[in-house]
Order: structure tokens, then C-alpha cells, then sequence
């Protein structure tokens, strides 16, 4: 692949914001040259939240103001600097691998992007994955199979509004799939409480006790015991879930239910770790990794396999999968495959994304 840069844009299911990355795309590696998250305006962010219940045209105007945010955040990110393709990851609405047919929906109009940019961009990557006969996600590991197959095996976790494994390493990625709950829960019961997005650093979950039978009736969930390759929307485990092995979230149980959550989230991505092969590493990104809380748990029940992030590797933490999808949308401007059908269940290697020219 000659060298090239592209700008990826993600915003998560938590619905935080867009992070946007300048990353230069060559053969052997991708370098982060400049990241940013810009965080959605309340309002369009407690639309996005509520968007499985909107009209369609009501869908229609979000799909075009997302498309805006997302071109202002290409433009922020360049400051007048060149890039050959952007990949937009979207906003996404809903995620249904299991429906008849599958189908999935991210909003963020990349005609809009590329109008506001004049730069190409590769957007909608989920869907010819699903046709394929794969469940459109998890994306990340055939990024994550670029970064670090030629190592030791390792297991590469996204911890975003739901969180993800690959397990890489030793010249092949062996499995990849969505874990369960990422920051999903704990930010959901934290907005019930209080009306804030996120229990920073894990800050209130670190003074709560955890209820140990919640956990493991949490962990029963027939979610857990289906065979890879899997993925969900986030809203399989979502409010109804939280009510009814916590109840409702308020203030005063706050930091008990946090713990508890935060200690499911942790023991789900812990068990979903393979005997075979030996992981040697666990290698962190995304929002989950800076709560502490979160990170202590999981080094608790992981050793002694140590546990680190991203950064130890060049890959900022919050700019991993907003890398991953300049690193896709550069394998699809250039005519080449960029799934994973091992993590999908895809048919085969397909070029994934929608190309809507300069």
C-alpha cells in the first residue's frame, strides 16, 4: 500500500462525541499524527440517544445533522492539512445481526462530509459485511490483526459503549468478537441518577460495594454462552436490563450500582478470554481504559497476564478506532479488502464501504 493519509472519524455507542484522527497509511503500519474528540452538543446527543424511537423524518434531518458534525470535525482535525480519504465510521442507531434479514444503521450523510471537505469519503462500512452473511461487526479486528499479528498473542479489547476482543498474534487473528456491555451500562445508569454522561475515572464505582449475586445473575445471560462470531446493539443490555437486577438508579445507590456494574463489565470481557490460545497480553483502548476502577478489576482478574493500553504501542488510547477507520477507508479507496470475516462470520474477504467521490 503506498504511503497515504486519511482522516477516520467515530463516535461510539455512547454517544459521546466524534473523535477525529489524521493517521499516515503505509504497508507495515499506521501513524496517529493528530487526534481530537469534539463532544456532541446536548441537545443533538440526547437526539441521537433517543433516535430508535424517532419518526422518519425525523431520522432523515438527524442522518444530515450528523453528517454536518462529522464534516466539522474532518475540517477541525485538518487545520488546512491534506488528506486523500476520510472513513466515517457514523452515529450508530441500531444494530440488528439477528433480525430477518440483518440489518444495521449508522447516520452521519457522507455526501455531506465530502461536500464540506471536497475530499472523498468511505462511509456505511457495516452492511456489505452483513450481506455477506457476516453480523457487520465487530469492525476493529482486521485493524487490530494489522497492528499486532506479527507479535505474541494478545488480546486486544475496545472498551466503548459496548466492548469488543480480538485475539491476535503469532502470524493470524484466532477469534474477535463484541464481549458484552463496554461503558454502555455504567454511563446509562449514571445519566438516570444524575443526568451526567459518565462516572469519570470510575471515581463513584471505586466508594460502592459490589453485589456479588447481580453479577453472576447479570453474567447468566444467554448473550454469553453463544459461540463466536457474535455482536449486539448496545440496547440488549440496556435500561430494562439495569432495572431488573438493579433497579431503578438513584443517587444514593449510585455508588453501589456503578461497582456492580463496572465489576460485571470487567468479569464479562475477563471470561470471555480464551484458555486456548494463552494470552500473554491484554492490550486496552478506548473510553474504558481511563477508568481506573475498571482497569484494577480487570488486572485483578486477568493476573498475572498483564494488562496495558494502546499507548505502550503508539496507538493513543481514544484515537484507536477513530484509526481504524482511516486505515479501512484507505483499504477500500485502493480496491482492497478490508474485513474480517474470522471475527464477522463473513462469507469471505469483501471490500466493506461506500464511496462517495471528492
Amino acid at each position: 500500500m503506498p504511503s497515504l493519509r486519511a482522516v477516520g472519524l467515530m463516535s461510539g455507542t455512547s454517544a459521546d462525541g466524534i473523535t477525529a484522527a489524521l493517521v499516515r497509511i503505509d504497508e507495515a503500519r499506521a501513524a496517529v499524527l493528530d487526534f481530537r474528540t469534539f463532544p456532541y452538543p446536548t441537545a443533538l446527543r440526547k437526539r441521537v440517544l433517543a433516535a430508535a424511537s424517532l419518526s422518519a423524518p425525523e431520522l432523515s434531518r438527524l442522518n444530515f445533522e450528523l453528517g454536518e458534525a462529522f464534516a466539522a470535525a474532518a475540517r477541525k482535525i485538518l487545520r488546512g492539512r491534506r488528506a486523500d480519504v476520510i472513513g466515517s465510521h457514523g452515529q450508530t442507531v441500531w444494530h440488528g445481526p439477528d433480525a430477518a434479514p440483518a440489518n444495521t444503521l449508522q447516520l452521519g450523510e457522507p455526501s455531506v462530509i465530502a461536500e464540506r471537505t471536497g475530499i472523498a469519503v468511505v462511509a456505511d462500512f457495516r452492511p456489505r459485511d452483513m450481506a455477506a452473511g457476516g453480523q457487520g461487526a465487530p469492525l476493529v479486528p482486521a485493524f487490530d490483526e494489522f497492528l499486532f499479528q506479527k507479535g505474541p498473542i494478545r488480546a486486544v479489547v475496545n472498551v466503548g459503549g459496548v466492548a469488543n476482543v480480538s485475539i491476535v498474534g503469532k502470524g493470524r487473528l484466532w477469534s474477535a468478537f463484541d464481549t458484552g456491555p463496554g461503558n454502555g451500562l455504567m454511563d446509562l445508569a449514571m445519566t438516570l441518577a444524575t443526568g451526567k454522561a459518565m462516572d469519570r475515572h470510575g471515581a463513584i464505582a471505586s466508594r460502592g460495594e459490589v453485589d456479588c449475586a447481580a453479577v453472576r445473575a447479570m453474567l447468566a445471560h444467554p448473550y454469553f454462552k453463544r459461540p463466536a462470531p457474535k455482536s449486539l446493539d448496545k440496547n440488549a443490555f440496556g435500561e430494562a436490563f439495569l432495572r431488573r437486577h438493579l433497579g431503578k438508579p438513584t443517587r444514593a445507590r449510585l455508588p453501589g450500582i456503578l461497582a456492580t456494574l463496572n465489576a460485571f463489565t470487567a468479569c464479562s470481557i475477563a471470561d470471555a478470554l480464551p484458555r486456548r490460545p494463552k494470552v500473554e497480553e491484554v492490550v486496552v483502548s478506548g473510553g474504558g481504559a481511563f477508568n481506573k476502577t475498571l482497569m484494577r478489576n480487570l488486572e485483578t482478574l486477568l493476573a498475572p497476564v498483564p494488562v496495558t493500553t494502546t499507548d505502550r504501542y503508539g496507538v493513543p488510547i481514544m484515537a484507536k478506532e477513530a484509526a481504524c477507520f482511516a486505515w479501512l477507508a484507505a483499504r477500500a479507496w485502493q480496491g482492497k479488502p478490508n474485513n474480517c470475516p474470522a471475527a464477522t462470520g463473513a462469507a469471505g474477504k469483501r471490500i466493506l464501504g461506500k464511496i462517495v467521490p471528492a
